[in-house]
């Protein structure tokens, strides 16, 4: 991976320059010039010979260190012109001694635009639970999120702009499974997250063979980056794609500043 310092210095007298012409244009009564708008990619449709499976349940096993820290299970289904997903999330072993997970979460897209239908979560993670609900109105051009702590029995509810269309952090990885992947390019799509919107990108890194319980496939490897929100702020994330027209997620690596979680597909089945 290239060292990303070897531009500092370069960075720091930019920066220093362009404070310096702002200050003196404040001084001559220029006015500052204007922030640069930020400009949020349409999210593209699936491609039409994409071939979607009417239902399937993917489990996978999670591995943090030596340690089997849990089970993901994903649950697809076509449900008339939506992709409905189901996801469920559970610690095992000592983790779950430790510090019991036990979450679930529900999204799904249309399978014509790739437009998310909402996303719901109930969280219980230690002490914690929560209950989400966020819906996206295309025409009114708004998402409203509704949050419930389970716990001290309150509620709130935000309000936020979206653009005509967007994917979420859960149906993003089976959107993204949709589009082009061709080593050495990239595509950007709009994320709803925390009541905003990010670009994700998703850079196609290279083609691996990959070993999993559940067999060895031909996979592509795949970065979704972002500037800010739920993608930067879990550290880096790669997913594995097999390499054939399905494009089924079958690993998941996030790499966190605690450790590196791997998820590996344990098992799939289409029903």
């Amino acid at each position: 991976m290239l060292k990303r310092d070897w531009f500092l210095p370069g960075l720091c007298c930019l920066t220093l320059t362009m404070a310096l012409l702002s200050a003196k244009a404040q001084i001559l009564g220029f006015p500052r010039p204007p922030a640069q708008p930020v400009v949020i990619p349409t999210l593209q449709p699936p491609l039409p010979s994409f071939p979607f499976p009417a239902k399937q349940t993917l489990t996978f096993t999670t591995d943090w260190r030596v340690f089997t820290a849990g089970t993901a299970v994903f649950h697809l289904e076509q449900q008339g012109s939506v992709m409905k997903i189901d996801a469920s999330g559970d610690a095992v072993g000592a983790v779950a001694m430790l510090f019991p997970v036990v979450d679930h979460f529900q999204s799904g897209f249309d399978m014509k635009t790739g437009c998310s239908t909402g996303f719901s979560k109930q969280l219980l993670e230690g002490r914690r639970r929560i209950s989400s609900d966020l819906r996206f109105d295309y025409k009114q051009g708004k998402q409203t999120q509704v949050e419930k702590n389970l716990v001290k029995g309150t509620s709130k509810e935000q309000t936020a702009s979206i653009p005509a269309c967007v994917t979420d952090s859960l149906s993003g990885i089976f959107y993204a499974a949709t589009q082009p992947m061709v080593v050495g390019q990239k595509f950007g799509f709009p994320l709803a997250d925390s009541m905003r919107t990010v670009t994700v990108t998703m850079k196609i890194e290279g083609k691996e063979e990959v070993k999993t319980p559940a067999g060895t496939f031909q996979t592509i490897k795949a970065e979704p980056t972002a500037e800010e929100g739920v993608v930067k702020n879990r550290g880096r994330i790669w997913v594995w794609y097999t390499d054939d027209a399905r494009h089924m997620p079958v690993q998941i690596q996030a790499r966190l500043f605690w450790g590196t979680i791997t998820a590996k597909l344990q098992s799939y089945e289409n029903k």
